[in-house]
């Protein structure tokens, strides 16, 4: 149903300055207007809610009674835009991010540790995600901004890369190859790997290095690096996992060694949607993310 807010403020008005004049002065507009907007009003209601003469204004009993609600509407539709425009002054509000899991262990803690210090009333959901997942939630609205791995551009989101992430090879302090600083595909073929799960989006960027000849033992697959790494940790076998993928001082008998030949890596994008107005609250988040980029 429409609210016919004007006509409410305008019957309002008349009731309490006792003319049509003084209405129409404390509303800023003419006299015509605001007989208009009480015309319509009634119209609306089918009732008459002010008996005017040339010489006097009285509501109706309808209007009597009506007074108070209409009072009472005003009021707490003023109260409601005050508190939006307060609300976005003060970039007060709840924020959800969709994200895949390594940022949010990584690259995410130390901006929501300096976002919470300025905004402690403002909630934070997290939808830590797949990569795939991350961009539905955005674009589904569900998440009002996201961090993923880059892939093909979308035609409705914008993106703004924010940190390369070099894949490595993790090993438990007593694997052979625990000692080295770097190590190359190939040199790998002797030694059990975890590796990513085909439905994992890092397993397209590592599919290269495996069409390439190097016929790597895959004898476990994790669609999650946390799950690679609580194996690793577990001495159950090597892992080529993202760099992010370590959360340092967690396993302090992993080891993290540069893969070479080739090197391969992944990069994190902040996306948003073409068309998207974000919060006031939502908006401070999305700069101080946009802000870190490449320097992670």
């Amino acid at each position: 149903m429409k609210i016919d807010v004007l006509g409410v403020q305008a019957f309002v008005a008349i009731a309490e300055q006792g003319s049509f004049r003084k209405a129409a002065d404390t509303l800023h507009i003419t006299q015509t207007a605001v007989t208009q907007r009480l015309r319509n009003l009634e119209s609306f209601l089918g009732v008459t809610l002010v008996e005017r003469t040339t010489r006097s204004v009285a509501l109706t009993t309808i209007g009597q009674d009506f007074l108070p609600q209409g009072r009472r509407l005003l009021r707490e539709l003023s109260d409601a835009l005050g508190e939006i425009r307060e609300t976005g002054k003060a970039q007060r509000g709840d924020v959800t991010v969709a994200c895949v899991p390594t940022a949010g262990m990584r690259f995410l803690p130390q901006i929501l540790q300096a976002y919470s210090a300025r905004f402690p009333d403002n909630r934070i959901r997290i939808l830590d995600h797949a990569s795939s997942a991350v961009v539905e939630a955005v674009l589904r609205r569900e998440a009002e901004f996201g961090i993923h791995i880059a892939g093909p551009a979308h035609p409705e989101l914008n993106a703004l890369p924010l940190v390369e992430d070099r894949f490595v090879l993790i090993c438990r302090d007593d694997h052979p190859l625990a000692k080295r600083r770097s190590v190359s595909w190939s040199q790998l073929q002797a030694h059990p790997l975890i590796f990513a799960g085909q439905l994992s989006a890092n397993r397209k960027l590592l599919d290269g290095p495996l069409q390439e000849g190097v016929a790597l033992r895959l004898q476990y697959e994790v669609q999650h690096n946390a799950t690679a790494v609580g194996l690793v940790a577990e001495g159950i076998a090597a892992a080529i996992v993202p760099q992010l993928a370590l959360h340092k001082g967690a396993y302090p008998r992993l080891r993290c060694i540069r893969l070479t030949d080739p090197a391969v890596s992944r990069t994190l994008v902040l996306v948003t949607r073409k068309s998207a107005k974000l919060s006031p609250a939502a908006q401070v988040l999305h700069d101080m993310i946009a802000a870190r980029a490449g320097t992670a």
